[in-house]
């Protein structure tokens, strides 16, 4: 099992991989900032179809400027009314500013995005960890009600996959050039599977998890089984267990 989907991985973690995943939005950038809060909005819009999440993503970074964090921290919020028009799938302009306003004051009184997931991670030395106390900083601020559905609650069980996916962009440390590996105080060992329909449908049909059910317990689950076969970098295979379901329709 081991063998084959290394030789996945060998095929789906490549650089070619990028030009049909929502990872080019953040790819764009250069400033650690800039790919990280790009990264952060592609994430959270990444469900759906694919070339649309990263068409509305292109789009979001595109009204700021293409430089996320230059227009958070130097834009004043009376000139943000042009977001109040944007729409993915149930995210909407509302939606939308109310995550720019967490975002501005991520930066300006938390240390950034990288700080609060760091923190959180030391708590417990966990990725539940950092997931639970980020929601938390993220919904500190006065905010409708509505908005708290996309950020995924690991507490409730939630598989949280686009905000695991998320963090493999910036923690993994890839020699392929497809993640980014900018977040040194968090393990690539810690990081835990983006369990969606692709990876648990196929991680079920290999005999990998049992759990029935994409939430929080299932990507355990498979995570620890991932670890047997690569303690250092679990999530690799990430690329494997994706590209079996999305491109060979295993």
């Amino acid at each position: 099992m081991k063998v084959f989907l290394e030789e996945k991985v060998l095929k789906y973690n490549y650089s070619s991989f990028i030009q049909t995943d929502p990872i080019q939005v953040p790819a764009l950038f250069s400033t650690k900032e800039n790919i990280e809060i790009a990264g952060f909005l592609a994430a959270t819009l990444a469900w759906g179809q694919r070339p649309t999440i990263i068409r509305n993503a292109l789009k979001l970074v595109g009204l700021m400027n293409n430089n996320p964090i230059e227009f958070l921290l130097h834009t004043p919020e009376d000139e943000w009314d042009v977001f109040l028009n944007f729409k993915h799938r149930t995210f909407n302009g509302t939606d939308c500013i109310y995550f720019l306003k967490s975002l501005r004051n991520i930066y300006q009184h938390h240390g950034g995005l990288e700080q609060v997931f760091t923190k959180g991670y030391l708590f417990e030395q966990s990725i539940y960890g950092a997931l639970v106390y980020f929601r938390k900083i993220f919904f500190e601020l006065e905010h409708p009600h509505r908005t708290e559905k996309h950020v995924s609650d690991v507490v409730k069980g939630a598989a949280g996959k686009r905000l695991c996916m998320f963090l493999r962009w910036m923690i993994r440390t890839d020699q392929t050039g497809v993640d980014f590996g900018i977040w040194k105080q968090i393990p690539s060992s810690a990081l835990m599977l983006p369990l969606d329909v692709h990876t648990g449908n196929v991680s079920r049909k290999l005999g990998l998890l049992t759990r029935t059910q994409n939430d929080w317990k299932a990507v355990e689950e498979i995570t620890a089984k991932l670890r047997e076969f690569d303690p250092e970098d679990p999530i690799k295979y990430d690329f494997a267990l994706f590209g079996l379901g999305a491109f060979e329709k295993f």
